[in-house]
């Protein structure tokens, strides 16, 4: 309640070791406490073009207003069944982006065949976020945030995606050095091409 717990107000070196600004939620039936990396990529290259840093305990569609963007390249927002719903699908046709947002079911009412694989079809673009997160998880030194604080978070949730763009770009450079060039194109010492 933002209230100092009993026994702590003349104990500032305590007060000084809680994150008061992170919040508990529970995902697949573990807990977590801690802080949220909600990210906004470019499907093609796997690049973030946005994110956001909330406590754990936001829901994801809360985050969605800081993530959309005016001016991207698509028109598409593809998104897990976390994010679907009426005003969501309302908000989306204002901006004039189109929804690939996944269809969920409801209890006693599973989904058709029809939509099961409509969102199988979605997930192959959708499920390109989560190799961000698998990639920050396995190769970028996990997901544990070592900060007491939310300006302290976002600082370093932001440096691991700058990070993690960083290093998916020069990926990109080895698989594709001369982006501008014909597909088969060599780039000969002294600038000059040929096709392979």
């Amino acid at each position: 309640n933002g209230e100092v717990p009993e026994g702590w107000a003349d104990k500032p070196a305590k007060r000084s070791q809680k994150d008061t600004d992170a919040r508990w939620t529970k995902k697949h039936g573990k807990s977590h406490y801690g802080y949220k990396n909600h990210v906004n990529m470019d499907s093609k290259h796997k690049l973030v073009r946005r994110y956001h840093v909330s406590d754990a305990a936001l829901h994801d569609s809360q985050a969605v207003d800081r993530l959309l963007m005016r001016g991207n390249t698509g028109a598409g927002v593809w998104a897990d069944p976390a994010y679907r719903s009426e005003e969501m699908e309302a908000r989306l046709r204002a901006l004039k982006l189109k929804s690939h947002i996944h269809r969920k079911g409801k209890r006693g009412k599973p989904l058709i065949q029809q939509a099961k694989s409509s969102n199988r079809t979605k997930s192959s673009v959708r499920a390109r976020v989560e190799h961000i997160f698998g990639a920050q998880t396995n190769d970028m030194g996990g997901t544990l945030v070592r900060t007491i604080g939310m300006v302290r978070a976002k600082a370093k949730i932001g440096m691991k995606n700058l990070a993690y763009n960083m290093r998916r770009l020069g990926q990109l450079r080895r698989l594709n050095p001369c982006p501008a060039c014909p597909r088969g194109a060599v780039i000969r010492p002294g600038g000059t091409k040929r096709r392979a």
